[in-house]
């Protein structure tokens, strides 16, 4: 099978790469690339990041937050991440099955759109169609940080209710354990490169696409309305014990914005906590929205010494 070269590890252009190739890459056979991310949480088309993901953590470590153009569930990837994609007319993830195989890894295809290998997840993939062509991509873990994986998928607070596609949790596994001839994922990426060309020559991208690729990049996959914006509605609960005393926040959150706050508790003020709940309301929920906001409402009158930062931190649920 012919094949592109894609050496980003930016999640943003990677995604606008797949969106490029399904739509726009001039050819009638089969091709496929394998491509890596740095640390980020991908969150399928339909899913809601509110509710789905924990944005506190993410912001804390600098991981980046994607949405694909493809549906499914939430993942995690690092550079001990292998993608692949492939696109095509009838195209599937079989031939990556195949060549896991004759490296020695019993892998099976399940019907949730994954690979296991011994009843443990090393895979997840999702699948769309454009006209007369599919695309397939998804992940092989090789060596996963499985830690930062559960708290980045860990949402804190509760969840009342959310609008949207809620990701599956499976038992994971990474490849590295089922794989000991290998030394590292480069080694592993080479041979399963090898395999899947199975002798066939690379395809030309060059620089016109590469523009055309950041473009769409810079005006849809980075941007926050396409990542945030799209979330719909979600009911979170935060709850936590501040100078005030204990502060339950009742959030409503749709396309990214508050649509409605409620404050109960046993908590001390002055002023009447309907006015914050007032102030909150069509706010971006997202850290720097959100404090410019509660830096400028005199938190400590409707909150006894408590400052905008523990307000803020109460909201995002750290």
């Amino acid at each position: 099978m012919r094949f592109l070269t894609n050496a980003s590890t930016d999640p943003w252009y990677n995604l606008s790469f797949d969106e490029y190739c399904l739509e726009q890459y001039p050819s009638d056979d089969r091709f496929f690339y394998l491509w890596r991310n740095r640390p980020s949480v991908i969150v399928g088309l339909n899913q809601n990041v509110y509710a789905e993901v924990n944005l506190t953590y993410l912001d804390a470590h600098g991981i980046c937050l994607a949405r694909r153009s493809t549906g499914g569930g939430a993942v995690y990837h690092d550079l001990q991440n292998l993608n692949y994609t492939l696109i095509g007319r009838d195209v599937s993830p079989a031939p990556v099955v195949e060549a896991l195989r004759q490296l020695g890894v019993r892998a099976e295809l399940s019907g949730r759109n994954d690979i296991f290998v011994g009843g443990r997840k090393v895979s997840g993939y999702a699948r769309r169609v454009w006209h007369d062509r599919q695309i397939v991509h998804g992940t092989l873990m090789y060596d996963v940080d499985l830690d930062t994986l559960t708290r980045v998928l860990d949402v804190p607070g509760s969840k009342l209710a959310a609008k949207g596609v809620a990701s599956v949790r499976s038992r994971v596994a990474n490849l590295k354990v089922y794989l000991p001839g290998f030394a590292s994922l480069d080694e592993l990426q080479a041979a399963l490169q090898e395999i899947l060309a199975a002798g066939d020559a690379e395809l030309p991208f060059g620089p016109e696409r590469e523009a055309a690729v950041q473009k769409l990049r810079e005006e849809k996959y980075a941007t926050w309305a396409w990542n945030y914006g799209q979330s719909r509605t979600a009911s979170l609960v935060r709850r936590a014990t501040l100078p005030c005393g204990t502060v339950e926040a009742y959030l409503e959150v749709d396309r990214g914005v508050l649509t409605s706050v409620r404050f109960d508790g046993d908590f001390l003020g002055d002023w009447p906590v309907e006015e914050m709940e007032e102030q909150l309301t069509g706010v971006r929920f997202e850290r720097g929205a959100l404090l410019e906001t509660l830096e400028v409402a005199y938190v400590d009158h409707y909150f006894d010494d408590t400052t905008a930062e523990d307000l803020l931190g109460l909201l995002l649920g750290a």
